[in-house]
């Protein structure tokens, strides 16, 4: 009877769960179907039926062929970003494991001290003025290394990385050293490849970062030609007109594209990849965290 009584209660709580579970990835799920319904929406129906459209009655494609045509920035925007991601996130993970495998070492003179001073800049930073005259005075505004250059490390990914390191046996280093094996050896043959997981992990965090950053963009660079995508989308999000983007396209199209459309569809040009991306590295985010997450 207890028995029964059980299994009664856990068959009602994995309801109870999975209901809540999918009541709440529907919520997350609607904002997005609405903004894609949105991007598809053609003038005429949006007069007729309001701005809240799930289902379209018509696939109106107008407003993709704005943002898509030859003479579209997006795409030079969308090759300053892909830079950015490949170019900042190889500087980031290079740095980053420079770093961190001298800090795992604990024979490294003031190395508490330096560790300490790390984990300040978490919690205090220089504040947006300094940075800016900071990265004027050392002549990196309107240039594209001012997008990759101040963000080098990550105080928290260097600690993760670092506390890593730590669970390597020193064993292995030591008998490379017997061998004759240089500090720069020993990284990158012995403790890059036992760190894979981490590395994937770490990478992924500064690729993803490196996507979604706009706000420096707009604070450092007046060039329209340096803007990644994300700060077009923002642009075109924000100030929109008919008249802002391709009028000769627009003009050429014998059906106009609302605001509202091509606002929606560049936030679906502009996140999509990374949607469709992440969820088959999803695993490797994880994996990766609680590796370096056991011992500090």
């Amino acid at each position: 009877m207890v028995n029964r009584k059980t299994a009664f209660g856990e068959k009602l709580f994995r309801i109870g769960n999975y209901s809540f579970l999918t009541i709440v990835s529907l919520s997350f799920l609607l904002p997005f179907l609405v903004i894609l319904s949105t991007s598809f929406v053609s003038e005429n129906e949006l007069i007729r039926r309001g701005s809240f459209i799930l289902i379209p009655q018509k696939l109106d494609v107008t407003a993709y062929k704005v943002l898509l045509s030859g003479t579209s920035t997006l795409y030079h925007a969308y090759y300053i970003t892909i830079m950015r991601v490949v170019i900042g996130t190889a500087l980031n993970l290079i740095i980053t494991a420079m770093m961190a495998y001298g800090l795992a070492r604990k024979q490294l003179p003031g190395r508490n001290a330096v560790i300490a001073l790390i984990f300040v800049t978490m919690l205090i930073d220089g504040g947006l003025i300094p940075n800016y005259l900071l990265m004027k005075g050392l002549h990196l505004t309107n240039t594209f290394w001012v997008m990759v250059l101040p963000g080098l490390v990550s105080a928290w990914y260097l600690i993760i990385m670092k506390n890593f390191f730590t669970q390597i046996p020193e064993s292995l280093e030591e008998s490379a050293m017997i061998d004759g094996a240089s500090p720069l050896r020993i990284l990158v043959s012995i403790v890059v490849p036992l760190s894979l997981p981490t590395f994937a992990t770490i990478g992924l965090f500064y690729a993803v970062g490196h996507w979604n950053a706009w706000f420096d963009a707009m604070i450092y660079i007046t060039d329209t030609s340096l803007l990644p995508v994300q700060a077009i989308m923002r642009q075109i999000v924000l100030q929109y007109s008919s008249t802002d983007i391709n009028q000769s396209v627009i003009a050429s199209l014998s059906e106009k594209p609302t605001a509202e459309s091509v606002k929606a569809a560049a936030i679906m040009v502009t996140t999509l990849p990374i949607l469709l991306i992440y969820p088959f590295l999803q695993k490797h985010f994880v994996k990766g965290v609680l590796t370096g997450s056991v011992k500090g």
